[in-house]
Formats: C-alpha cells, sequence, structure tokens
C-alpha cells in the first residue's frame, strides 16, 4: 500500500473482483488494478468488522475513541533511489504520513516507523536517512514513538523500505471526505503538478532538465490548519500522490457519485516538468507529487479559500481549475481553450514506478 488514493484503503466498496490464480499489477499504485485488489479482496474480507473500512475511500480512517476523534492511516515507502533532488525516503516517509492524516482535517501527532533493511545495505546511507527523518518531523512538529527493525537477505530489500503509521486529532465538528462533495463545489489545487515524480525519474533514468527540478515533497498539514482557521468550509481534501492528479479526481467522482470537469488552461504545471513530460510521453495530470493537495469547497468559499493558499508557503502557484457536476457521474472531464473536452480516465498502471 502507499500513499494516498486506493492504496490507502479506509474504504467501503465490496465489489468481488473475478478470482485469479496470479496478481498482476504495475509497480506502485494510483491505477485501476490496485483499486480492484483492494476493494475485491482487502475490503472484502475486513469490511464490516470497524469504523475505518465503513468511513469512505480517504486518506486515513477518522475513529471515535470516547469524546476524542483521532485520524489513523499506514504507509509504505519503497522509492527508487532512496534519494533524489529535494528529498529522500527519509523525508517522504514522514511527509506522505503527516499529509495523509491532514487530508482528513486531522493535526498530526504521532507516527511509527519500522525499517526494513537489506543485508549489506551501508551504514552511511542509513544514517543519512534517519538524520533526514529527524529533521522532517521537526519541521512536522510530529513525534516518532515506536518502530521496528528487520533485516532481509541481500538482494531481497533494494537497500531499505520504511512503513510507517500515523495518529492526529481531528476536531469535533470537522467532516472532511469524499461523500461531502456536492454538485457546484469548486476544485482548487495548491500548486503545480508534477515535480515529485519527475524529479524521480530524473535521477532514475539519467535525465538532465534545463533548471533544478526538485521534489516538492512537504507537510501539509499547516496549510490544512489555515484553511480550517480561516473558516473556510472544506468539503474534501486528497494529496495528490501515486496516479497525481487524474487518480485522486476519478477516486473522488467515484464514491461522491458527481462529474468532474476541469480547465486545462487553469492547471499549473512548470515548464520544466511539462518538457519532461512531453520527452517522455507522459500526461502531468498522472504524474505523482508529495507536497500539493487538491480540495473541494463551495463555490462561493472558492476565492477566499484561494487566497489563504496564496498567503501560505506550502501552496506555491494556487489555483482554482475545474467544478463539480451533477452530470455524468463517476467521469472527469477536461476542457480545453477551444471548447473541445477529453475524458481524464483512472489509470491502468502507474507510468512512474517506484516514485513514492
Amino acid at each position: 500500500m502507499g500513499s494516498g488514493g486506493p492504496e490507502d484503503w479506509a474504504i467501503h466498496c465490496p465489489l468481488p473482483i473475478a478470482d485469479r490464480t496470479t496478481v498482476q499489477l504495475a509497480h506502485g499504485g494510483g491505477g485501476r488494478l490496485m483499486r480492484q485488489l483492494i476493494e475485491g479482496l482487502f475490503v472484502r474480507a475486513f469490511g464490516g468488522h470497524g469504523e475505518g473500512l465503513e468511513a469512505g475511500l480517504h486518506d486515513a480512517a477518522v475513529l471515535e475513541a470516547g469524546s476524542v476523534r483521532l485520524a489513523f492511516t499506514t504507509d509504505s515507502f519503497v522509492v527508487s533511489p532512496l534519494f533524489f533532488p529535494g528529498g529522500d525516503i527519509g523525508r517522504l516517509a514522514v511527509f506522505g504520513t503527516v499529509n495523509d492524516l491532514a487530508m482528513a482535517g486531522a493535526r498530526p501527532v504521532w507516527l511509527s516507523a519500522a525499517f526494513i533493511l537489506e543485508e549489506g545495505l551501508p551504514m552511511e546511507t542509513l544514517q543519512r536517512v534517519v538524520a533526514s527523518m529527524r529533521q522532517a518531523v521537526e519541521e512536522a512538529r510530529v513525534q516518532i514513538v515506536t518502530g521496528d527493525t528487520k533485516v532481509v537477505d541481500r538482494g531481497k530489500g533494494d537497500g531499505l523500505y520504511i512503513n510507517t503509521a500515523g495518529v492526529g486529532l481531528v476536531p469535533a465538528d470537522l467532516r472532511i471526505g469524499p461523500r461531502q462533495v456536492r454538485p457546484g463545489d469548486a476544485i482548487l489545487v495548491s500548486g503545480d503538478l508534477g515535480r515529485h515524480g519527475i524529479a524521480v525519474m530524473s535521477v532514475r533514468e539519467g535525465i538532465r532538465l534545463e533548471g533544478a527540478l526538485a521534489t516538492d515533497c512537504a507537510p501539509l498539514a499547516g496549510l490544512v490548519a489555515a484553511l480550517v482557521e480561516a473558516g473556510c468550509e472544506l468539503h474534501c481534501l486528497r494529496d495528490l500522490t501515486r496516479g497525481g492528479l487524474a487518480a485522486a479526481l476519478n477516486e473522488i467522482a467515484a464514491e461522491a457519485d458527481v462529474g468532474i470537469q476541469l480547465d486545462e488552461a487553469s492547471i499549473p504545471v512548470a515548464e520544466p516538468v511539462a518538457g519532461a513530460c512531453e520527452l517522455l510521453g507522459l500526461d502531468p495530470l498522472y504524474v505523482a507529487n508529495e507536497g500539493r493537495l487538491v480540495a473541494f469547497v463551495p463555490a462561493e468559499a472558492a476565492d477566499a479559500a484561494l487566497q489563504v493558499l496564496r498567503r501560505h508557503p506550502a501552496a506555491p502557484h494556487p489555483a482554482v481549475i475545474g467544478a463539480v457536476s451533477d452530470e455524468h457521474p463517476g467521469i472527469v472531464e477536461l476542457y480545453n481553450k477551444l471548447g473541445g473536452s477529453r475524458t481524464v480516465d483512472l489509470p491502468a498502471g502507474e507510468p512512474l514506478p517506484r516514485i513514492c
């Protein structure tokens, strides 16, 4: 499982998949096959026994503990390479978990961290990752309070994997999730898209880009808190990880049973990302991010929410990119400057494997 989207399975959609003798999935997640696996196997087996799996597709389960509302999430990080421009697997693990909690409106508080180490991993590599995680938890204002370490045989672990879990506190009156989305809602993104996936890909494939391009990996809890404190009514939030904006919007459209209409000209994509995607034959809408979110708010609240985003350092180049419709439920449509449109479908697989 991974960060955000269908690979986080706080979901309830007990649709069986056909029995198969093998599991055939692309590396990563954010695609149709992963969703079928989770809905048809894991939720089918584990659903109906607790609050979280009944709560709808979301990044974290929100649970009641007496008078306290808790958000709970878990995540695994298998990025290759371990270090990339602007970040590494340790920073990614902390911020990815914090962001999943924040998408439920939670204030992240506690994390766990489990390290799966491949025999022969250089100690200086592990020390570098741990130091980065220490800096990340201080930046995100959370604590790692428990963990585990396992060693696997040489050649069985790609150096280092990290599994995390996170717990956060949710305000009593806050309800954020796909089922809160309504026709007429405005759709905003907090910044330009695709930086993380392209930054990782550039290192992995040895691609030289014009100008420095670093991952957008960053904690988003402060940004969400700023929206809440400003009184912005938030219907749904999602961090745009594997599968990018396209996967997130398809999942939300299906869960909320609404249509989504996007304005292509309003979607921010930096020139280096656009150029790299053109070179690699990729669509920026499907490329992963690790420090960007999409927000669904009532149309009348869009301007106020956009102003909050513009004032926050974690939201470079925010924009209103579309609206929710009661037409074509479950479908995401992208409209261009000429008035033409195309369907933005859920990806069948992950075009950039091992990016988180």
